[in-house]
């Protein structure tokens, strides 16, 4: 796990698909402190950061001396560093999209270009001096909901320090946001896609999300999927106009989300799926998971000791 941090209920998740397949699942955390929870799943190990121009190869190191066959990346800035990896360490498994494409799509900027350039659905984007209010403003780079504002008066945004670091894009009321949770094997076959209502978020994170079963974003998330040559592991947000009744594409995420658990006991079996490729079984298609079904998430402890 690259960043796995806190995913000790999905490090749980992948234990439990071991012991159905009859394989034991050891779980390695490449992070940057060993006091994270993740410790209590598994092997922490001290790493650099995603920055680093020595970490591949430090991946690698860890990677051999832990006898690793999959990799996963959980944060953001670990997605561009398995892709990476995934061309330079052979031998492992590692189910992210290509670097052409993980490397175009976390500057929020360039990822609307690129989706606006397939033709996908996305909140009107406005320019610095081309804008209409009220209007949302993101940083162009980072996650986990910081540093969103959202704008009603033009005069308040242009004082807004280092406009140019951020996208500015039309704010829609009362709006609902769904998550897509997907799996493609390797050679771009589309095994499962379940949308999710994102009822409640705390610090960026899902708190409590709702599997839906909406033909519309299903279909959008195939298109997504088909058009950019995604494969492994895709998490997709979409956003609803309940106005003008528009579903629109808001980020792509080519790794596990952490609200994924919910889909997962809905039935898609995406941890399933992932030790099973690696092993190079053949994999078929999931579409009967449940719908309706609700996650509520509570927080949990890990207490370190010297």
């Amino acid at each position: 796990m690259l960043g796995g941090s806190r995913r000790v209920s999905l490090a749980d998740l992948f234990k439990e698909s071991g012991r159905r397949a009859g394989i034991k699942v050891e779980i390695v955390a490449y992070e940057l402190t060993r006091h994270v929870p993740i410790a209590l799943a598994g092997k922490v190990v001290e790493g650099l950061k995603w920055s680093d121009p020595e970490v591949i190869a430090d991946i690698a190191r860890v990677v051999k001396e832990n006898d690793v066959d999959i990799i996963l990346p959980f944060v953001n800035g670990a997605v561009e560093v398995a892709s990476k990896c995934k061309e330079q360490i052979p031998g492992v498994f590692v189910p992210v999209s290509d670097f052409s494409i993980t490397s175009r799509i976390f500057d929020k900027v360039e990822a609307a270009k690129v989706f606006k350039d397939n033709g996908f659905p996305i909140p009107r984007t406005y320019s610095i001096i081309n804008n209409e209010m009220p209007a949302i403003v993101k940083p162009r780079k980072g996650g986990s909901s910081r540093g969103i504002s959202i704008f009603h008066d033009v005069e308040d945004l242009m004082h807004l320090e280092n406009l140019d670091s951020y996208i500015i894009q039309e704010y829609i009321e009362n709006a609902k946001e769904y998550t897509v949770d997907c799996y493609v094997d390797a050679k771009g076959g589309i095994l499962v896609t379940v949308p999710r209502e994102r009822i409640e978020v705390m610090g960026g994170e899902v708190n409590r999300t709702k599997t839906c079963r909406i033909e519309r974003i299903i279909e959008m998330s195939r298109e997504v999927i088909r058009k950019m040559g995604l494969t492994g592991c895709i998490t997709l947000q979409f956003l609803h106009d309940p106005k003008d009744d528009r579903f629109l594409l808001m980020e792509l995420n080519p790794r596990l989300g952490g609200g994924v658990i919910c889909s997962i006991y809905a039935g898609a079996p995406i941890t399933d799926y992932i030790l099973s490729e690696a092993q190079g079984k053949e994999l078929a298609p999931c579409d009967d998971w449940k719908e309706n079904v609700l996650m509520a998430r509570y927080m949990e402890e890990a207490i370190f000791y010297e």
